[in-house]
């Protein structure tokens, strides 16, 4: 049975929110979305364990009570905010989705809204696709690109709401 509905805020991602997204187990086919440790991210300063990228790419997103419950990345790209976000894994499948992604929109459209929004998921990924659709997003296209496992299909959404 779903929980109530959340309400989500962002705020600046600090690095305790870094350890405790580093150590986010998803079941499969989900895993495939994990992070390495943290303390191998910190010793290669991959991703939001480099100071300057998470001050100025990543952003947590909390629940009213101040409760880490997932990210954002805002990828920097010219006329576009490309969003890559995560929610916390006891989160997903329990009705929040929706609300989550229109808070990091709105976020979006705060920072940059000039700008198109949209971000990439994979096709096999239906759950995600049937929120960021819910929320408002459209497919515009598909494709394959290389990931860390190898090569992936991948749908691009734009917000259209």
């Amino acid at each position: 049975m779903p929980n109530e509905p959340r309400i989500f805020y962002i705020a600046p991602l600090t690095e305790a929110h870094c350890r405790d997204i580093c150590s986010w187990v998803y079941p499969p086919p989900y895993h495939t979305y994990h992070f390495r440790p943290w303390e191998l991210m910190l010793s290669d300063q991959e991703e939001f364990a480099d100071a300057e990228i998470r001050v100025n790419q990543y952003r947590a997103v909390l629940d009213a009570s101040g409760e880490l419950s997932g990210f954002v990345q805002f990828f920097p790209m010219v006329g576009v905010t490309r969003l890559g976000l995560g929610m916390r894994p006891d989160l997903c499948g329990c009705g929040n989705g929706i609300h989550f992604v229109r808070a990091i929109v709105q976020e979006a459209q705060r920072l940059a809204p000039q700008n198109q929004i949209d971000l990439e998921v994979m096709t096999w990924n239906e759950r995600a696709i049937r929120v960021y659709t819910r929320a408002g997003f459209i497919i515009t296209d598909t494709y394959q690109r290389m990931t860390p496992t190898g090569m992936e299909e991948f749908h691009c959404m734009v917000w259209s709401a």
